[in-house]
């Protein structure tokens, strides 16, 4: 006989398959991002090995070298100042366009296509776009201010205005993408809501704080967590743009940890900037969980 009932035995092969499902996610997750994280902080308490001498174990030094380090702190707030805007002017942004197209309007699906268009170039080639945008004289930007009596400006060049333009293209970029999102989101909420809420008189804006705002909470929490995550991992447009200038103006976490790294040398250092990101992003998506968690409504 079988040492378990056959309801049991069900159950167990079931709760086995699960495990087998999902076990190539859980393989690839540990590989490349799990079992690096944990390697990255462990080699943060370690000199960065040179030549023949092995890495020497140095405890907190690196992390006290992050506490002194001028341009760690530079760095770290640019990068916070970069996610407080670009994350929430992202989410904005995407849901304005979201709630445009969703409607029946004529070229419907030439406006999703153009707003969605920035989202499969290449960042480097975007960037590109935006540096003949903002360059000096004879740039777009400078041409139309001038064309309404403003004079040239330097947009990458000068410290005041470096870091926005660089949100600016960041903002352009990725708002299509979380269109999308959100655009899949609206057509899930029931038409009859809308109806009934028409029926009682209600305005636009009642509409949407009443019905579909909270109704697309879920995604918009979805979509935060992700911003802010690629808000932290900007690089690739630091290097093609500004290259961290001027006077480390557009220097962000991640561009320092790879100018550490790879321009310095310095594996240690470098890996204790990256524990120091990785606590970052995980202390801000928890926060994001508790703020955001208490208003979502799952259907």
């Amino acid at each position: 006989m079988s040492p378990h009932p056959p309801r049991q035995a069900r159950a167990i092969n079931v709760h086995i398959q699960g495990w087998l499902l999902a076990l190539p996610a859980i393989v690839l997750l540990a590989a490349f991002t799990h079992i690096p994280g944990i390697a990255t902080i462990f080699d943060s308490f370690y000199a960065t090995p040179h030549g023949r001498r092995p890495a020497a174990f140095v405890g907190w030094a690196q992390y006290q070298t992050m506490w002194t380090d001028p341009i760690a702190w530079t760095a770290l707030k640019n990068n916070l100042l970069y996610a407080l805007i670009t994350v929430p002017l992202s989410i904005g942004l995407a849901l304005t366009m979201a709630l445009w197209v969703a409607g029946r309007i004529k070229g419907r699906a030439a406006l999703r296509l153009a707003f969605f268009t920035p989202t499969i170039l290449p960042m480097v080639a975007a960037a590109n776009i935006w540096i003949f945008f903002y360059t000096p004289d004879y740039g777009l930007l400078n041409q139309i201010t001038r064309a309404f009596g403003g004079g040239s400006v330097n947009w990458l060049g000068d410290p005041s205005t470096a870091l926005p333009a660089l949100m600016a293209v960041t903002v352009w970029k990725e708002a299509g993408f979380f269109m999308i999102f959100y655009l899949a989101a609206l057509q899930q909420v029931s038409p009859t809501l809308y109806e009934a809420a028409r029926m009682e008189n209600a305005g636009r804006w009642t509409i949407f704080r009443r019905i579909t705002w909270p109704l697309v909470m879920p995604t918009t929490l979805f979509v935060a967590v992700n911003a802010l995550i690629n808000a932290f991992r900007v690089v690739d447009q630091v290097i093609a743009m500004t290259g961290g200038g001027p006077n480390n103006a557009t220097t962000l976490l991640l561009f320092y940890i790879y100018q550490v790294g790879f321009s310095f040398w310095d594996t240690g250092y470098a890996a204790a900037l990256s524990a120091l990101l990785l606590a970052l992003l995980g202390l801000v998506s928890m926060l994001q969980f508790a703020l955001l968690g208490r208003n979502v409504h799952y259907r």
